[in-house]
C-alpha cells in the first residue's frame, strides 16, 4: 500500500515539475484571470441591477476562483491526450508503478496543479471579499480539492475517449465552455432563469462549477447562506467523475 502510494505521489510531481514549465500559458491564465474581474466589474458593476447582485466585484471575484481552479486542473487533458496520441503511455506502463497508481498520480497531478495555481486568487478574494472563519476556510479547502479532483478527473476521461487530436481538442473545447458559460460565474440563479428556460436554469446552478461558486460566496460572506446540500452535490459529482476517469483511463491504456 505504502508503495502504491510512493508511486503516485511521484507521478503527481513529475506532473506537477511540468506544470511549471508552461509560464507562457500560466501567465496568461492569470491575466485573463483578473481581466475577468477587473473587465466585468468595471463594465457591470454600475449597470447589473442591485436586487439580484448587490456588489458584482465580489460576485465576479469569487465566480473567479471556481475558473481558476477548474481552467488549471482541467490542463492534465491535454497532457494526457498528447500522451496517448504519442504513445508516450507505453513508456509511463513500464514504470514499477501499477495502473491504479498511475491512474491515480495522474488526477492527483491535475488536483495539486488547480489548489496550487488558485492560491493567488484566494488571497485576491481576502482582500475584495472578506477573511473567512476556521470552519468557512476548511470548507474552501475542501471545495477547492473536490472541484480540482473532479474537474482533472473530466479532462482526463475527455481525452482518452479518442486518440485523434482534432476529436480530443473538440470535446475538450465543447466541455470547457459548456461548463464555464453555462454556470453562475457571471450571473445568478435569479438571471439565469431571466435568459434560460426554468428547468435549465435550475440544472445549470448544480453543475460542479456553479455549486463550487455558490460555497465560495458563502464562505467569502457574499452570500449569508447557501443550500446546504451544495458540498454534498460537488462531491457526489467528483465520485462520478473519478469513477469514469480511472476506468476510462485504464480501458484505453490496457489495448
Amino acid at each position: 500500500m505504502n508503495g502504491e502510494l510512493r508511486s503516485s505521489l511521484l507521478i503527481a510531481y513529475r506532473d506537477l515539475v511540468r506544470f511549471w514549465k508552461f509560464k507562457h500559458w500560466l501567465a496568461s491564465q492569470i491575466v485573463m484571470n483578473l481581466a475577468d474581474v477587473v473587465i466585468f466589474a468595471l463594465i457591470f458593476n454600475n449597470i447589473v441591477n442591485r436586487e439580484y447582485i448587490p456588489d458584482y466585484i465580489k460576485f465576479m471575484s469569487t465566480g473567479v476562483l471556481s475558473v481558476s481552479v477548474f481552467a488549471s486542473s482541467f490542463s492534465i487533458g491535454r497532457e494526457v491526450g498528447a500522451e496517448m496520441r504519442r504513445e508516450v503511455v507505453y513508456y509511463l506502463l513500464t514504470l514499477p508503478a501499477s495502473r491504479w497508481a498511475l491512474i491515480a498520480g495522474r488526477i492527483m497531478g491535475g488536483t495539486f496543479r488547480g489548489l496550487i495555481y488558485q492560491l493567488a486568487f484566494i488571497a485576491l478574494n481576502i482582500a475584495l471579499v472578506g477573511v473567512p472563519n476556521l470552519y468557512q476556510a476548511a470548507i474552501i479547502v475542501y471545495t477547492s480539492i473536490v472541484l480540482s479532483a473532479s474537474m482533472s478527473a473530466l479532462a482526463i476521461a475527455i481525452s482518452t475517449s479518442t486518440r485523434d487530436f482534432n476529436l480530443q481538442a473538440t470535446f475538450r473545447a465543447l466541455t470547457y465552455y459548456t461548463l464555464f458559460f453555462l454556470s453562475n460565474v457571471f450571473y445568478p440563479r435569479e438571471v439565469l432563469r431571466l435568459r434560460f428556460p426554468g428547468p435549465l436554469a435550475d440544472a445549470i446552478v448544480h453543475t460542479p462549477v456553479s455549486l463550487a461558486s455558490d460555497v465560495y460566496r458563502w464562505a467569502f460572506g457574499y452570500y449569508g447562506s447557501i443550500n446546504p446540500l451544495a458540498p454534498l452535490e460537488l462531491t457526489l459529482w467528483a465520485f462520478l467523475l473519478l469513477v469514469l476517469a480511472a476506468l476510462l483511463y485504464r480501458r484505453n491504456i490496457s489495448r
